[in-house]
């Protein structure tokens, strides 16, 4: 099997390599731009627990995901994989923000 290809021993065509390369760029790009979100969303999480908030707030997410499905429809993207795509995340920073409310008061605010 050749490397370059992962198909065998024919060689795959330049461009498919380029686009794939550019895939790859990208995704290293998500990567990165999730773990500055999530920096963000753990400041957030540390900031409602030192002022007794909720770990979830139901009027930001709704209005997050009207404006995803927005961006996205202006985009190309399918609004409903944005919505899901954006559940996702929510639902993780939510479990981030009930652990660190649930921690001690002066652990929470060094997390």
């Amino acid at each position: 099997m050749s490397e370059a290809t992962g198909t065998g021993s024919t060689e795959l065509p330049e461009q498919l390599l380029s686009l794939r390369g550019s895939i790859d760029n990208i995704d290293a790009a998500l990567i990165h731009l999730l773990a500055e979100r999530f920096k963000c969303t753990q400041a957030v999480g540390r900031l409602k627990a030192h002022q007794g908030l909720p770990p979830s707030d139901l009027s930001r997410e709704e209005q997050q995901i009207a404006r995803l499905r927005s961006l996205a429809e202006d985009a190309g993207l399918d609004p409903v994989f944005a919505e899901k795509f954006l559940a996702f995340i929510i639902a993780e920073v939510i479990r981030h923000h009930e652990d660190i409310a649930s921690e001690r008061p002066e652990r929470a605010e060094h997390a």
